[in-house]
C-alpha cells in the first residue's frame, strides 16, 4: 500500500485517563518533509493543539507512512487532531498554513548558507506544486538557508507581503533566553532578550533592549535585582565580556547539537508550532521571525529576522526596535553576508 492511500484516522475522543490536552487550534496544517525536523514539527503541533488537522507530505512512500502512522496512533491522547498524510501532494490541498521543512540536512561542520545552493533547487520544484494545492495558505520556512529560501520562495509564489516568512531566530531566541534563565537563576519566560539578524553564524543578541520582568539585563545584579538597590553590588551580574560569550554560545549551538546527534529537530518542531499558533489564532505575537525586507533601518533586498507582528496574514509588521551603534552595524554586517550568498545564486 503506497503512502497515499495509508489509512486515514479521523479525530476521536480522549479516553477518560488521559491528560488534559489543549483542544486543537481550529486550521488545517500541512508539513512539507517527513524527516527528523518535519516529524518534529508534526509532533510538537499535535502535543500542543496547534491545529484542528495536521497533514504531513514526503515523496519517501514507505517513510512518511509510517510517521502518519505513528503520529495518528498518539492523537487520541493528545487532543484529537486529525494525522493524515502520504507521498501526493494532494494531501497539503487546503492548508491555512504550509511549514516546509524538506532539503538537504546541515551536515557537522557545515554552515546553514552552504547548503543554499542545493535547497534552492529543490525548493524551486516544489513551491509550485504547493502553490497549486494551498493558494491561500501561509508558507513558513525552516528548511536551511531559511533567509536565503524565504527570498527565493517570495520570488517564486508572488503572494501579498508577509504571506512567505520563515521560522527564523525564534529557536535561537528560546536558547538565549533558556541560557540566561540557568545563568541567572529566574524562569525564562521573565527574560525578555532576542537574537536578530540571519539564522546563522551573523546572528547577534539586542543586549540594549533586554530585560529581566521590568528591569533592564544592564542594571540587573546578582543582589536584589536592580543595579544601585539596597543590599546589592554595584556592577551588573553580566560582564560585557560574559553576554558575548553566551551570544557566541548561543550561535553555535546548532553546531554542538548536530554534532552530538545528526540533526537539530525538537527544538525547531517546538517553534514551528508556536509560530503556527499565532498565525491560525490571529495572535498578532511579537516574534523574531525571517521576512523580506524593505527599507528596515536601510536594509532592502534581504529576509532578516527582526521582531515581526504575526497572525492570521502572516507577518503584518515589522517593528524598529531600538538599537545601539554597535547592534545597527551588525544588523547591516548580517545583511551583507546574506545578499552576497543570494548574488552567487542570482537572487
Amino acid at each position: 500500500m503506497s503512502a497515499s492511500h495509508a489509512p486515514q484516522p479521523r479525530p476521536s475522543s480522549a479516553p477518560d485517563h488521559a491528560s488534559a490536552a489543549a483542544p486543537p487550534t481550529g486550521g488545517r496544517l500541512a508539513v512539507v518533509g517527513a524527516g527528523a525536523v518535519g516529524s518534529s514539527v508534526a509532533y510538537a503541533a499535535m502535543l500542543r493543539g496547534s491545529a484542528r488537522s495536521i497533514a504531513l507530505y514526503d515523496i519517501r512512500a514507505e517513510k512518511v507512512r509510517a510517521e502518519v502512522l505513528d503520529l495518528a496512533h498518539g492523537s487520541p491522547l493528545a487532543g484529537g487532531a486529525e494525522i493524515t498524510g502520504g507521498d501526493d501532494v494532494a494531501c497539503v490541498a487546503g492548508a491555512d498554513v504550509v511549514v516546509i521543512t524538506a532539503g538537504a540536512a546541515q551536515a557537522p561542520g557545515q554552515t546553514r548558507l552552504d547548503l543554499a545552493g542545493t535547497n534552492v533547487k529543490i525548493l524551486e520544484s516544489l513551491m509550485p506544486q504547493l502553490l497549486a494545492q494551498a493558494p491561500d495558505a501561509v508558507f513558513i520556512l525552516v528548511t536551511n538557508p531559511c533567509d536565503v529560501l524565504t527570498v527565493a520562495a517570495d520570488a517564486l509564489a508572488d503572494l501579498p507581503r508577509g504571506r512567505v516568512f520563515a521560522s527564523g531566530t525564534v529557536l535561537d531566541t528560546s536558547r538565549l533566553r533558556w541560557r540566561l534563565a540557568e545563568r541567572l537563576g529566574i524562569a525564562p519566560r521573565s527574560i525578555h532578550a532576542t537574537i536578530i539578524g540571519e539564522h546563522g553564524d551573523s546572528e547577534f543578541p539586542l543586549w540594549s533592549s533586554a530585560h529581566i520582568g521590568q528591569v533592564p539585563l544592564q542594571d540587573w545584579t546578582d543582589g536584589a535585582g536592580a543595579a544601585g538597590a539596597a543590599g546589592a553590588a554595584d556592577t551588573p551580574a553580566l560582564s560585557r565580556e560574559e553576554l558575548d560569550r553566551l551570544g557566541h554560545e548561543v550561535a553555535g549551538a546548532a553546531y554542538e547539537v548536530i554534532q552530538g546527534k545528526g540533526a537539530t529537530n525538537l527544538a525547531i518542531g517546538v517553534a514551528a508550532a508556536r509560530i503556527v499558533e499565532a498565525v491560525l489564532r490571529d495572535e498578532r505575537a511579537v516574534l523574531p521571525v525571517s521576512s523580506p525586507l524593505t527599507g528596515y533601518r536601510g536594509i532592502s533586498g534581504v529576509a532578516m529576522s527582526v521582531p515581526s507582528i504575526v497572525g492570521r496574514a502572516g507577518v503584518e509588521r515589522t517593528l524598529e526596535v531600538p538599537m545601539d551603534e554597535d547592534e545597527r552595524a551588525r544588523l547591516l554586517a548580517s545583511a551583507d553576508a546574506l545578499r552576497e550568498v543570494q548574488r552567487s545564486l542570482g537572487l
